[in-house]
């Protein structure tokens, strides 16, 4: 997989200096066999290009035939090496689609080849800017204020956090400050979607203060869509089609699950990966509004030219030009100087060139929508498969870096390293954790996706989160206070201090600012926890093995132990409180790897049961220390027991105590199913 990643980047960075097609081996097809997924809540590792683009590179024109040549030279033979069925491109500019081309297949088994005109692909959470849109059509009409509580709007309420109530502002800036959820967000039917049930029976926990912290929600834009149906009077899916899809020609578009009889036979299948073959059952989305959209590569042009034309499309206008404006204007940033949200777009400025933009992801589909503000350029692609690891993910964004390196060749301006760089360094090292997070019930599996922060000799730091395609570590240089850049390359990395002045958490504009990573402490981070759990883990295996190979001795040679009743009994108690204990980490570890393999056990909602077996199991475990550290004590006061004995027992009831505080302070008898 290294040697992939290091031969796409550098194919990437040849494609983007202007070799010709002639020059490029043919693509093979992909063949049919299995399997990829939506990213879990632990964080996978993220591949960056760090090539720099050449100052004395010369754009190339933004022609049909230019695009055509970059275009079909560089992705078949991404999908066949990232294991993607299919994918389709359009690209605007000034108004007009100048490129729209399929790739690869939408249907594995006919060699059907994906239309930019009539194949539908599902573009996930890029659904949202409809949703964003439809809110603003109605700020826009004086129906719906972005600075009112919601709950005004609602017909249920939305409990305060530290005395604040949510706004539209916040939902659409991701900084309501819920905890995330993923229960039967692709739940297994369309029988079972509604938005309404939906929202009522998952109401998040807000773990931050509205307007403070980016924590992407996928419920908050559900809120909003079910606003707009609630003021407009007319159901989500209508009124999108009505007064969005029907004025911009987006006839090959729909929010409905299932789609309309017209609609259905023109969706690509969806694969997790083309050697896999299987088509995927059709994705249900709950709530709609935040994902559930199906359109075509050139319908999804019409949306980018009204928005590039601030709202106007033809002769026609979705928002006023001061509604659009407003729309795309940074609205909130996790750190000054760094990309932020504008109202629901995110902005992703990139080689001199103000971009907003949204990707989105369901299980099987990929998909990025850019839009260049001042260049009046957009460019949308989607993808019908995960692939391997070097798959949709890495080509959506390769891609995309690629070609604004082709056609907005740019030269970041010369940073020097600050003399501090090596103490500051020691400052910002430790655990960090992701904002986009659930606490009520997932906090040990998100315990796994913390990132770490390291200092290194000569003064730069490595972050964990972040690898180049070759698999290799990014390095960072200090170039400002608390401010850090990519060595031989052009990102930013921030640190932001609270009001005490430490470090609260950190952001890129590496990665889209969909979260930031917030400082954990010393005894919550990985590091401690791996260790002490590690060590704690390993003296219960030992009283077990010790537990019934000792048994097996003593019988053996006939050599009962010298215990009374009362300590034979207290033994016993001890010993099964240490299998408790074990059988619940065993648990929680086993839980972890399962749903990092089957996504139905958070999208679906299939974890529940096991869930509330593990809670009881911590309860046992509870008790089970208390015994432990009981006959510990018992141990201590009991007349001849020998010093290895002693130092046996107390070792196994330390290992005991920590293993009580890991378990209440991760929630694992938390009895919470929201998640």
């Amino acid at each position: 997989m290294k040697h992939y990643r290091k031969f796409l980047a550098s194919l990437l960075v040849t494609f983007a200096t202007g070799v010709t097609l002639a020059q490029v081996p043919a693509p093979v097809n992909p063949a049919p066999a299995t399997s990829a997924a939506l990213p879990a809540p632990s964080s996978a590792t993220t591949v960056v290009a760090d090539a720099k683009t050449n100052p004395g590179d010369q754009a190339h024109a933004l022609t049909n035939e230019d695009l055509s040549s970059f275009f079909d030279g560089l992705v078949p033979f991404a999908l066949e090496r990232g294991d993607v069925a299919g994918g389709v491109i359009s690209v605007v500019k000034d108004g007009k689609v100048i490129f729209a081309r399929g790739y690869g297949y939408a249907n594995l088994k006919t060699r059907q080849a994906p239309s930019p005109d009539n194949t539908l692909f599902r573009p996930g959470s890029t659904s949202k800017l409809f949703t964003w849109t439809a809110v603003m059509q109605l700020v826009e009409q004086g129906k719906l204020d972005l600075d009112t509580d919601i709950n005004q709007y609602l017909d249920f309420k939305i409990p305060p956090r530290d005395g604040k109530p949510i706004t539209l502002r916040n939902i659409m800036t991701h900084t309501p400050g819920f905890e995330d959820t993923a229960r039967d967000l692709l739940p297994a039917s369309t029988d079972s979607v509604n938005l309404e049930k939906y929202l009522k029976s998952h109401i998040p926990v807000r773990i931050f203060a509205p307007g403070t912290i980016v924590a992407y929600s996928n419920y908050g834009c559900g809120l909003a869509g079910y606003i707009v149906q609630r003021i407009s009077g007319e159901r989500f899916e209508d009124y999108v089609q009505k007064h969005i899809f029907d004025p911009l020609q987006m006839t090959r578009s729909s929010f409905e699950q299932p789609l309309p009889a017209h609609l259905a036979p023109l969706l690509s299948n969806g694969y997790k990966s083309a050697s896999d073959g299987k088509p995927h059952p059709f994705e249900p989305v709950d709530p709609a509004p935040a994902g559930a959209l199906s359109s075509s590569a050139t319908d999804m042009a019409n949306f980018m030219i009204a928005h590039l034309q601030q709202g106007r499309f033809g002769d026609t206008r979705i928002l006023q030009q001061a509604t659009a404006e407003l729309m795309h204007s940074p609205q909130h940033t996790a750190a000054e100087g760094l990309g932020g949200f504008a109202l629901g777009f995110y902005h992703e400025d990139s080689h001199g060139q103000r971009i907003i933009g949204h990707a989105g992801d369901t299980e099987v589909f990929h998909s990025d929508l850019h839009l260049m503000l001042d260049a009046n350029v957009g460019v949308f692609m989607s993808f019908n498969s995960a692939g391997n690891e070097g798959g949709a993910h890495v080509i959506r964004k390769a891609v995309f870096q690629t070609f604004l390196d082709r056609y907005f060749p740019y030269s970041a301006p010369k940073e020097e390293t600050l003399a501090t760089a090596k103490a500051d360094a020691a400052r910002v090292a430790g655990y960090y954790e992701s904002s986009r997070r659930n606490d009520s019930a997932l906090k040990p599996l998100y315990l796994f996706g913390q990132s770490s922060v390291a200092a290194q000799p000569d003064g730069t730091i490595v972050v964990s989160a972040w690898n180049n395609y070759a698999g290799k570590p990014l390095y960072w240089r200090e170039v400002g206070p608390s401010t850090w850049r990519q060595v031989n390359g052009d990102a930013h990395l921030k640190f932001v201090n609270d009001a005490d002045g430490n470090i609260a958490y950190w952001a890129t504009d590496v990665e889209v600012p969909v979260f930031v990573f917030q400082r954990v402490s010393g005894a919550r981070s990985m590091g401690s926890v791996g260790l002490w759990a590690g060590l704690s883990c390993f003296l219960l295996v030992v009283a077990l093995l010790s537990w019934g190979v000792g048994a097996w001795v003593r019988r053996h040679y006939g050599r009962p132990l010298a215990l009374d009743a009362a300590q034979r009994r207290s033994r016993l108690l001890s010993r099964l409180g240490v299998l408790a204990l074990f059988v619940v980490l065993a648990g929680w570890m086993g839980l972890l790897v399962v749903s990092s393999i089957s996504d139905d056990m958070l999208l679906q909602g299939t974890m529940t049961p096991w869930l509330y077996v593990l809670y009881v199991l911590g309860v046992l475990g509870l008790l089970g220390a208390l015994a432990v550290v009981a006959h510990s004590v018992r141990s201590w006061m009991a007349p001849r027991r020998g010093r290895w004995v002693l130092a046996g027992e107390t070792l196994l009831a330390l290992a005991a105590i920590y293993l009580v505080w890991l378990i209440l302070t991760f929630g694992l008898v938390s009895f919470s199913a929201h998640y």
